[in-house]
């Protein structure tokens, strides 16, 4: 195969440096948030101490909230430990281009304590842990992601101003599927698909949806790791060329209180070999992997969800008719249902529809992958398809509140013979501190209704 547009080597990026094409290096890890963390570096020191040493970032990125402020509970940063350091070793094969930016290019990092062992609890290292368990079984995962947003064509910097209220969307009706609607942001829509493909990632489509100026733009499956770190450098860039045209743009879980920003993860797996292990001669053209797969995510949702819907924000989605989903159950090419499957043969692969754009794709994947391993090594038999509509059934819920789902989290033990306590621990803090900054946040919604009435 050739090479990808927009991936390079560390020879190609010497040459670029060389001739002065190149003068900067973005260092970034994953955060707890699916955020980009890291620094910008001189391209002359990446290459001559980071790209050999690393480089150390304060180990509080990982035990911090989405506001970055320092919070108490986590076991690997604290002030009592003196927020130490950890070091952000480049990942060569993540090396790229960032057209959105000029002269400038981008490494992802894993992250190791000092003394080399891994931190376990990072989003990467969850889903590599994972992948490691597939490759036991000579199997390979792949995804792709389906991020939904919301454009809206004042700045960051307006939208903060206004507290998030009033703000102007890019279309004022429902554009889903709309060629109409879609042309009208078409600039920033194909500026966004072209710097991606820039980037090294394989654009196929964007299209409207049912939220005013909601879209999405799709891209092309790959390995499950190379799918989530393509996801948080889109979702990343995507912010940063909206903010450079003038716009913004928000992949919030609900934004307001029509449909919310999804994040469908679709899932297959492959042999050593290329061929599919998920299609085989049983009912619905399964193998017995894919049926024991299968099985495993439907048990084992309700206790994996925080790993899908990590947010208070997150359970506002869950409302019947939203396609968004509210029933734990399976069914062909159903939206209603949880868990979707669609293709055949070499295509065949599960749907999960429960995660919505505020998604960590690695934690998501992570748990996707040990929910069907669960599955497969018990044997767990499936029950049949759903048909018709899921909303009205009386199948199984999906959980509603955060609270709810850190509760069976920390009593999954799926969950942490999967993760390990470490892993669970540490994300069950990060529940713990969302809930109660909620808890303690008196939002618009009370004093609109307890300003004078109350």
């Amino acid at each position: 195969m050739g090479r990808t547009e927009g991936m390079l080597t560390v020879e190609e990026l010497r040459a670029a440096v060389g001739a002065g094409a190149i003068d900067t290096v973005l260092l970034a890890m994953t955060d707890m948030q699916g955020r980009l963390q890291g620094k910008r570096l001189s391209a002359r020191y990446f290459l001559e101490e980071v790209l050999h040493h690393g480089a150390e970032a304060c180990n509080y990125l990982l035990a911090v909230d989405v506001d970055m402020a320092t919070v108490d509970g986590y076991a690997m940063s604290s002030w009592d430990r003196g927020y130490g350091d950890f070091v952000l070793r480049p990942d060569l094969a993540t090396l790229r281009a960032v057209p959105w930016h000029e002269g400038t290019v981008l490494v992802l990092a894993d992250l190791a304590w000092e003394g080399g062992d891994p931190v376990v609890a990072s989003p990467r290292q969850v889903l590599r842990r994972q992948l490691d368990r597939l490759a036991e079984r000579g199997w390979t995962a792949f995804a792709g992601t389906e991020l939904e947003f919301l454009v809206f064509r004042d700045t960051y910097e307006e939208a903060w101003r206004r507290g998030y209220a009033d703000l102007t969307p890019a279309n004022q009706y429902n554009v889903d599927y709309s060629m109409l609607g879609t042309a009208r942001v078409e600039p920033l829509l194909r500026r966004v698909r072209n710097a991606m493909a820039g980037a090294g990632m394989y654009v196929e489509s964007a299209k409207g949806e049912c939220n005013l100026g909601q879209h999405e733009i799709a891209f092309r499956y790959a390995d499950a790791l190379t799918t989530c770190d393509n996801h948080v450098i889109y979702k990343t860039g995507a912010k940063e060329i909206a903010a450079q045209d003038g716009m913004s743009l928000t992949f919030m879980a609900k934004y307001d209180e029509r449909e919310g920003n999804s994040c469908h993860i679709h899932l297959s797996l492959r042999g050593a070999d290329g061929t599919p292990v998920m299609a085989g001669p049983g009912e619905h053209g399964f193998s017995p992997v894919m049926s024991h797969f299968l099985s495993g995510l439907i048990a084992c949702l309700p206790e994996l969800t925080l790993l899908f819907a990590p947010n208070i924000n997150s359970y506002k989605r869950f409302v019947p008719g939203s396609f968004a989903p509210t029933a734990v159950a399976w069914g062909r090419d159903n939206r209603t249902c949880a868990l979707r499957v669609v293709g055949h043969d070499a295509s065949l692969r599960v749907e999960n529809r429960v995660p919505g754009g505020d998604v960590n794709p690695y934690l998501a994947i992570a748990a996707m992958i040990a929910a069907g391993l669960h599955g497969i090594e018990r044997e767990l038999p499936l029950e049949p398809a759903f048909e018709g509509n899921a909303y009205a059934s009386d199948k199984p819920r999906v959980p509603l509140t955060l609270p709810a789902v850190a509760r069976l989290f920390g009593e999954s033990k799926v969950a942490r013979a999967a993760f390990g306590d470490e892993v669970v621990e540490h994300y069950l803090n990060a529940a713990r501190v969302e809930v109660e900054a909620f808890s303690a946040a008196v939002t618009d919604w009370e004093r609109k209704r307890g300003f004078e009435r109350l």
